[in-house]
C-alpha cells in the first residue's frame, strides 16, 4: 500500500435478559460469583447513562434503544444527559448522576485518553462503569461493550481491496486518532492495505468524526486525483449524507456497472446506509449493533448491581468477554459486513428501525 499525506460458563439467572460467557482462560468452567472488583454488594439501585452526541444517527438510534431495553430489564433509568462530544461535559454529567444517586453509571467516551481519573474516581465510590463502544485508554470499568473494531478496519480493506482489483485510489475518513475506535479502524485498515493490496495508494485523511472535515478532505482529494475510485468511511452516520452530497454534485454518484463508480465501504449499519446500498450508492457497511449497545450495557449494569462477575469466554449471545489486559473485560459482539446481497436481513437492526 502506498499512503497519501495526513496523516467464561457463566450465567446470569438473576437478568431478565440471561447473560453468559463461557469458558476460561482454564480448562474449568466457572460460574457467576458475587462480589467481583469492580461490583458493589448485591442490592441494585438506580442506572445513570450518559449519552455521547446528537449529531450521528447512529447514536440516535442507540439513544432510542435505551429506554426500551430499560423497560424491558425492569432498570430504574435515571434522565439520560448528554455530552455533546465534550469529555469535560462527559466528567460534568457522570458526577452530578453519581451525586443525585447513580449506583452504577452507563458512558461512551468518545475520547478514550481523558476519562482514567473520573473512572478511578468511581472506582474509589464503588460505582460499576460499563463503556460503550469504546474502551477507555486507562481507568477502571465492569465491562466494555463494543465491537472487534479492528475487524472493521480488516473488513473494509478486503472489501475494497478485492472491488478495485488490487489497484487504485482510496480516501480514508478517519475517526478521531483520540478514540481507540478511530486508532483500530484506522491500524487495521493501513496495516491490511499495506499487505495484501500494495498497489493502492490510500489517502487517510483525519476527520475528529466531523462530517465538513471529511467533505473539504474529499473535495481536495478529487481535484488532485480525480481518478479515486475509493473511499472508506469510519461512521457513516455522520460521513454518509456529505459525501452523497459531493459526489452528486460532481456526477460521480453513479450505479457499480458505470467505469466511473467510486466503490465505497462504511461503517455503522444505519438505515440511510442500508437505502444507500439499495440505490447503488454506496457498496457496503459494517453493522455496527446500535440496539445491542443498549441492550448488553444495561444488561452488564444491572448484572454489577446485582453483584455478578465475569470471566473471559464465549457468550450466549454470539460474541466473546476477553481480557484486554490488566483483567479488563470487553464483550466483543459482532458487527457482519453488509451488502446488496443480505442488505435485506430482517435481523439486523438497521432493518427493524421504525
Amino acid at each position: 500500500m502506498k499512503i497519501g499525506s495526513s496523516a467464561t460458563c457463566v450465567a446470569l439467572v438473576a437478568v431478565t435478559l440471561t447473560l453468559s460467557a463461557c469458558g476460561s482462560s482454564t480448562s474449568t468452567t466457572p460460574s457467576a460469583s458475587a462480589g467481583g472488583s469492580s461490583a458493589p454488594a448485591a442490592g441494585g439501585g438506580k442506572v445513570g447513562i450518559d449519552f455521547p452526541r446528537a449529531d450521528s444517527d447512529f447514536w440516535n438510534s442507540y439513544n432510542k434503544y435505551v429506554p426500551q431495553f430499560a423497560g424491558e430489564l425492569g432498570i430504574d433509568l435515571m434522565p439520560p444527559t448528554n455530552s455533546q462530544n465534550d469529555v469535560a461535559r462527559l466528567v460534568s454529567n457522570t458526577q452530578a448522576l453519581v451525586s443525585q444517586g447513580a449506583k452504577a453509571i452507563v458512558m461512551a467516551p468518545q475520547d478514550t485518553g481523558a476519562i482514567a481519573t473520573t473512572l478511578d474516581q468511581f472506582a474509589s465510590k464503588n460505582i460499576p462503569v460499563v463503556t460503550v463502544d469504546t474502551r477507555p485508554d486507562k481507568g477502571k470499568t465492569f465491562m466494555v461493550v463494543r465491537a472487534d473494531n479492528r475487524a472493521y478496519g480488516e473488513k473494509a480493506c478486503k472489501f475494497l481491496g478485492d472491488k478495485l482489483k488490487g489497484k487504485g485510489k482510496v480516501v480514508e475518513f478517519q475517526g478521531s486518532l483520540s478514540s481507540v475506535n478511530g486508532r483500530d479502524r484506522s491500524e487495521a485498515f493501513a496495516e491490511c492495505m499495506k499487505a495484501n493490496y500494495p498497489g493502492i495508494t490510500v489517502f487517510a485523511e483525519p476527520t475528529e468524526w466531523e462530517g465538513t472535515k471529511a467533505s473539504a478532505a474529499l473535495q481536495t482529494r478529487l481535484t488532485q486525483h480525480p481518478d479515486i475510485n475509493g473511499i472508506y468511511m469510519q461512521a457513516g452516520g455522520v460521513f454518509l449524507a456529505p459525501t452523497i452530497q459531493l459526489l452528486k454534485s460532481k456526477n460521480l454518484l453513479v450505479p457499480p456497472t458505470d467505469p466511473k463508480h467510486i466503490f465505497i465501504v462504511s461503517n455503522d449499519g444505519i438505515p440511510q446506509e442500508f437505502q444507500a446500498i439499495r440505490d447503488g450508492q454506496i457498496d457496503a457497511t459494517v453493522s455496527q449493533p446500535a440496539d445491542l449497545y443498549a441492550k448488553w450495557a444495561l444488561s452488564y449494569a444491572k448484572a454489577a448491581l446485582e453483584g455478578k462477575t465475569f470471566a473471559p469466554g464465549k457468550t450466549d449471545h454470539d460474541s466473546t468477554i476477553v481480557d484486554v489486559g490488566g483483567g479488563r473485560l470487553e464483550d466483543q459482539l459482532a458487527a457482519p459486513l453488509v451488502t446488496k446481497e443480505n442488505v435485506d436481513d430482517p435481523n439486523l437492526w438497521g432493518n427493524q428501525v421504525k
